[in-house]
């Protein structure tokens, strides 16, 4: 067992950057309280503007802390949301219409990164995030493929990409379903299917009716759901091929998902406080946000600049290609009914 004294000794390089990121993260979530605005976003930009912190003084090893370890703990703990009986109500239709969905746009991703001369690791961070969950998801990919130059800067454009849409998506696409005559609990299952992050989905969700709300939000949490099977086949592929040996190799089901998994586990045994929920919530969000903030301090804007146009573009074919295909089939194979 460590001493106490030990373990301080290797906590203490740590505060100074765990500690800017922090308070990065806290004033990015009182502007976008405040302000309406997505809180990753604010942690993204605000990040940038210490970029000098990372590379001068002593805050380096802390920041990298909480852009790994911090962010890992963050994604483990979105499990206490779901639990099996809620993800039952989308029934086996509808499953099987997300999984769909999800494998399509993944996909997609493939397909029109090299239209555009990028790697299979943009198309895997972006179509993963647009699929399944946003933000969350491209943090999830980025910690288990190999790493090369470019997949920190790629891993901050992606959530940035999604955020921004998702927020455009959540004023948008209510309109459209509604205009398209679509019912309140099928708006609700494509809200779910289609905006990339929780809070956007949420938030259209509920501005269509309670009914969509709740359809909304079950549906994204089955898409949720979804992360670590991704990461599994993920695992699994980069073994197959090779892609994944040496020093960026990582276990085929990491420790983050094993928290996750067990996560839902226990939400779908026991009937856990709605306090107890609410309160480990809030800490994985805390943990993304700060992990955001952190990746934010290490990535420059200029490195950011450097991605291009073709980037967004990937972004926006997987975005709508994944938008025409929920709408397409729900109308073909009407897996909800409402």
């Amino acid at each position: 067992m460590p001493k106490l004294t030990d373990l301080t000794a290797r906590a203490k390089p740590l505060l100074p950057g765990l500690m800017l990121s922090a308070t990065i993260a806290a004033a990015a979530s009182f502007l976008g309280a405040h302000y309406g605005a997505p809180v990753m976003l604010f942690a993204l930009l605000l990040g940038m503007a210490f970029n000098f912190m990372h590379t001068e003084g002593p805050c380096g090893a802390g920041v990298d802390f909480a852009a790994k370890v911090v962010l890992r703990l963050g994604v483990g703990l979105l499990g206490i949301r779901i639990a099996v009986e809620d993800l039952a109500q989308i029934g086996i239709s509808g499953a099987a219409l997300l999984v769909g969905l999800i494998a399509a746009t993944i996909a997609t991703g493939f397909i029109a990164a090299p239209l555009f001369k990028r790697q299979w690791r943009f198309a895997l961070l972006t179509g993963g995030a647009v699929a399944i969950c946003g933000a969350s998801a491209a943090l999830a990919i980025a910690a288990v493929i190999p790493h090369n130059d470019k997949t920190e800067r790629n891993t901050l454009f992606t959530v940035m990409a999604v955020t921004a849409l998702s927020t455009i998506a959540m004023v948008i696409y209510p309109l459209l379903f509604g205009a398209l005559g679509f019912s309140d609990v099928e708006q609700g299952f494509l809200i779910g299917a289609t905006i990339h992050d929780v809070a956007q989905v949420v938030g259209a969700g509920f501005t269509v009716s309670d009914t969509a709300g709740e359809t909304a939000t079950i549906t994204k949490l089955f898409r949720v759901a979804m992360l670590p099977v991704v990461l599994i086949i993920v695992g699994l592929v980069l073994r197959a091929s090779g892609a994944g040996q040496g020093s960026g190799r990582v276990a085929l089901l990491p420790w983050f998902m094993v928290l996750f998994l067990a996560l839902v586990a226990l939400g779908s045994v026991v009937d856990l406080p709605a306090a107890l929920v609410d309160q480990v919530n809030t800490l994985s969000r805390i943990c993304l946000v700060t992990a955001i903030a952190a990746l934010g301090v290490k990535t420059s804007l200029k490195a950011l600049a450097a991605v291009g146009p073709g980037h967004m573009a990937i972004v926006v074919i997987e975005t709508l290609v994944l938008l025409a295909l929920a709408m397409g089939l729900l109308l073909a194979f009407h897996p909800i009914q409402g």
